[in-house]
């Protein structure tokens, strides 16, 4: 009886926490650059002195879906998508460099180019965030330069406020933090890579298949009311058992 309550046990906790990263995919849907996390489900036995004979089932990541999300045409000029492979580097809350997809950015009212999430933006040349100074027109090229039209100033008369540094590690390198941001596994800050490219006026899509995601959510939940079931069919035998033993 026991064996069945611990596997019920362990596969209905494990259900759960399949459940929650799920929810996660689902609940970031649309969230621009974001990546759907991968997790999988993987057989244990239980160490311990006697005989191998309890096993439980645990779910874990396995790390985070690579694909390029959709191309949104937003019109934008400060809506930027990386082209392939590669990454924008921002300023975490720390005040470490951390790497970003997400390209929907902004102007804060300090002139800071800051993501949607509230990182600034970093420069190329290693100098910290990006200031933009007051302007009346603003584009970003494809390789990250900000070039705007000063206020006040005439249409013709284009300045640079600086260059997006855009990176390029190789994505097995990458980690995914409880931020959300990205950073290497060494560690260490990545350098700029003039390969990278930007397309102005689009941004990135999550890369969350909703359907999958939708059909996995049902299929958590009819395993987890299963497991539910088997606690309840453990209990009632356990009582039925226990009735037997006091009427004999």
């Amino acid at each position: 009886m026991d064996k069945l309550l611990y596997v019920a046990m362990s596969g209905a906790k494990e259900t759960l926490r399949a459940q929650a990263a799920n929810n996660h995919n689902l609940a970031n849907a649309n969230t621009s650059g974001f990546k759907a996390d991968l997790s999988a489900f993987q057989s244990r036995a239980v160490t311990g002195p006697g005989y191998a004979s309890r096993v439980y089932a645990t779910d874990g990541s396995v790390g985070w879906d690579r694909s390029i999300g959709a191309q949104i045409t937003t019109g934008n000029p400060l809506d930027v998508s990386i082209q392939g492979q590669g990454w924008i580097a921002v300023q975490d809350a720390s005040g470490n460099e951390a790497y970003t997809r997400a390209g929907d950015l902004h102007v804060d009212p300090n002139g800071q180019l800051m993501t949607a999430t509230g990182q600034p933006v970093m420069s190329s040349d290693n100098n910290g965030p990006i200031s933009v100074p007051p302007f009346d027109s603003i584009t970003i090229g494809s390789d990250g330069t900000v070039s705007i039209v000063p206020q006040g100033a005439p249409s013709v008369a284009m300045s640079n406020a600086g260059q997006i540094k855009l990176v390029k590690p190789d994505d097995s390198t990458m980690q995914r933090g409880a931020d959300g941001l990205y950073r290497t596994t060494t560690g260490q800050q990545a350098d700029a890579d003039a390969s990278v490219q930007l397309a102005s006026g689009v941004i990135e899509g999550s890369n969350v298949d909703l359907a999958s995601s939708m059909v996995n959510m049902i299929e958590l939940s009819r395993h987890f009311e299963l497991q539910i079931k088997a606690l309840r069919t453990a209990d009632d035998d356990s009582q039925s058992s226990t009735k037997l033993l006091t009427n004999g």
